[in-house]
């Protein structure tokens, strides 16, 4: 039995393991969560977070994917994995952790989760690329992950699964691929965004890097001001906060609600007999 919780940041649902003692022993550990994140036949979920012993900092994450991928950073799931250490006593209110982007910061107040961002970086801003013999003006940053950002006039009228595929193997972003976001500004406090992501192969309900790099792309463009309200898939709301520099940001705060959904035993059938 593998002791696990089902937790979903805005619409971001991801399956939490607490490995500090080191015993999971699921051999292939990019099967594994293959497996298990495979909806209707498993638990399902976007993503996996396994929580490891850390010497430097409250604890150590492994990010997974739904496709296996191991990433450097998620915000929803970083959001997710401060609350699970607050629930499990393994840290305070404060919370700490590392993953590859970098030590990450947050806060837990009941059933909010305020992140701090490592500083983004690579930004790119009226990019074009060819999708469909249609020429596209793109920007992009790097939150921690590459998202690009595509300024629509109705997100809920937009192809975004495959324009947002598209996006994701364009040759441009290639080896590695891109997130792809589709933003349209309500006034200057607000964002409409969707969000095809990278690993999971589809458009999320909630994508907490892409929002931040919607959000930091339509400020550079002078479109909004902090703190910015971005209402996600799900219909829920993400805040971001944060501080525009000369030639960057600084200080980027990713704000929203963190719902546990359900605690179990993985029984060996959900992962074995696939």
């Amino acid at each position: 039995m593998i002791e696990f919780y089902k937790m979903s940041g805005s619409g971001n649902d991801f399956i939490l393991i607490d490995n500090r003692d080191g015993s999971l022993a699921v051999g292939d550990v990019v099967a594994f969560v293959k497996k298990v994140c495979a909806r209707k036949v498993s638990v399902g979920a976007d993503g996996l977070i396994i929580v490891e012993q850390s010497d430097r900092v409250d604890f150590r994450w492994r990010f997974f994917n739904a496709d296996g991928s191991e990433v450097e950073m998620c915000g929803n799931g970083g959001r997710c994995a401060a609350r699970f250490a607050f629930l499990k006593g393994i840290a305070g209110e404060k919370v700490s952790f590392e993953t590859v982007a970098g030590i990450i910061d947050a806060e837990v107040r009941g059933d909010v989760v305020k992140l701090r961002l490592t500083d983004p970086r690579a930004l790119v801003l009226d990019d074009r690329i060819r999708i469909k013999n249609e020429t596209l003006f793109v920007h992009s940053i790097n939150t921690g992950v590459p998202h690009v950002v595509h300024f629509v006039r109705d997100p809920d009228d937009f192809d975004v699964f495959g324009t947002g595929r598209a996006i994701r193997y364009h040759e441009h972003y290639r080896p590695a691929g891109t997130n792809a976001n589709f933003a349209a500004v309500a006034d200057m406090h607000t964002l409409r965004v969707r969000t095809y992501e990278r690993g999971v192969e589809d458009e999320t309900l909630a994508c907490g890097t892409g929002s931040v790099a919607s959000a930091l792309i339509a400020a550079r463009k002078g479109l909004v001001e902090s703190p910015v309200d971005v209402r996600v898939q799900s219909g829920e709301t993400l805040r971001i906060h944060f501080e525009m520099t000369r030639d960057g940001f600084t200080k980027v705060y990713l704000e929203g609600k963190v719902r546990v959904i359900y605690q179990g035993s993985l029984w060996d059938e959900a992962w074995k007999s696939m």
